[in-house]
């Protein structure tokens, strides 16, 4: 294994050259998303760039397999669940589908996830959480999918956490993605020159719940709430939006420009709005690997304190900028 930087280097240098080929590929096919009334961005930009993304995890996941006996039920789960959360994705780009089509597909790939996890563990609750994971996580990156970065620098800083709580192949996994992010970002932020499309955004979702079910395997179950940290940002705006709009007996699942981060990259730009979620990503991550997890109450505690902080924020700047 070459050095963890030049490994790094290397993905993120395959993956740009990945998504150079994929914007290339969307213009001649005019894989374009249009801006409108329930869209952020002004001009017609390329989507379906997630899928270097995609290809490169994909690699090194086949490769870490060959090499991780031990693990091999999770990844037997693991891969061919995000092929075809990437794939329902990678055909929706091309010609819309129904949402219910799409949440059936991704519901196959969670049941073979939970599966994989279940199988390795021995146990139903880590495979009842896997299916639960992909389900939340693969739409969640899909409504949070809309400015420029927001999803991409999102995913990587969750991978580096997962990363520090990771050990084995499956951290390596980690760090691909998170190297694949950094090689996908430069055509994404602060200009879009390509979207991920919703093969990028739903795949993102489906790595990330991967990562956490191996995490769930292999970690001491006091540490295990740590995995909500990261993710923390997006559940709350997700959430809180989703609850919303369901509340108000809206189409919850159509596209909309009424997310916390939506409205604030109205006043303020897509890259103010991605710096600031990044620097509260950031502190989430000092938080998942520096906590001192030694018990059940010390772990809860402080994820319970990150949500209340991050959802008192979220409460305050939606009543502050009402459209």
């Amino acid at each position: 294994m070459p050095p963890l930087a030049v490994w790094l280097a290397l993905i993120a240098l395959i993956t740009a050259a990945a998504t150079w080929c994929a914007r290339r590929y969307a213009l001649r096919g005019n894989l374009m998303d249009q801006p409108g009334d329930r869209r952020s961005h002004q001009v017609a930009t390329p989507r379906g760039g997630g899928i270097s993304i995609v290809l490169v995890v994909l690699t090194v996941g086949f490769y870490l397999m060959s090499r991780d006996t031990s693990f091999r039920a999770l990844w037997i789960g693991f891969l061919p669940g995000l092929l075809i959360v990437a794939g329902i994705g990678w055909w929706d780009d091309h010609r819309p589908l129904s949402p219910w089509l799409r949440l059936a597909v991704q519901a196959v790939a969670a049941l073979m996830l939970a599966a994989g996890a279940g199988w390795h563990s021995g146990h139903w609750l880590p495979a009842v959480l896997a299916f639960g994971a992909v389900m939340v996580l693969v739409n969640v990156w899909n409504f949070m999918d809309g400015i420029n970065g927001l999803a991409t620098t999102q995913a990587g800083l969750t991978a580096l956490a997962y990363a520090g709580l990771l050990a084995g192949e499956w951290r390596w996994l980690a760090l691909a993605l998170l190297a694949g992010c950094l090689g996908f970002l430069p055509f994404n932020f602060p200009n879009a020159r390509i979207f991920l499309g919703d093969v990028g955004s739903g795949a993102l979702g489906f790595i990330l719940a991967g990562l956490a079910a191996a995490a769930l395997t292999t970690m001491p179950p006091v540490t295990a709430p740590l995995l909500l940290i990261p993710l923390c940002a997006f559940l709350i705006d997700a959430g809180f939006t989703l609850a919303g709009r369901m509340l108000r007996g809206e189409q919850w699942w159509s596209p909309h420009v009424g997310h916390l981060y939506q409205r604030c990259s109205r006043r303020f730009g897509h890259t103010a709005v991605t710096l600031v979620y990044m620097a509260f990503g950031s502190i989430s991550i000092l938080l998942s690997l520096a906590w001192p997890s030694t018990t059940w109450a010390a772990t809860l505690l402080i994820v319970a304190l990150t949500y209340v902080v991050g959802g008192t924020l979220w409460v305050l700047l939606r009543r502050g900028w009402r459209d």
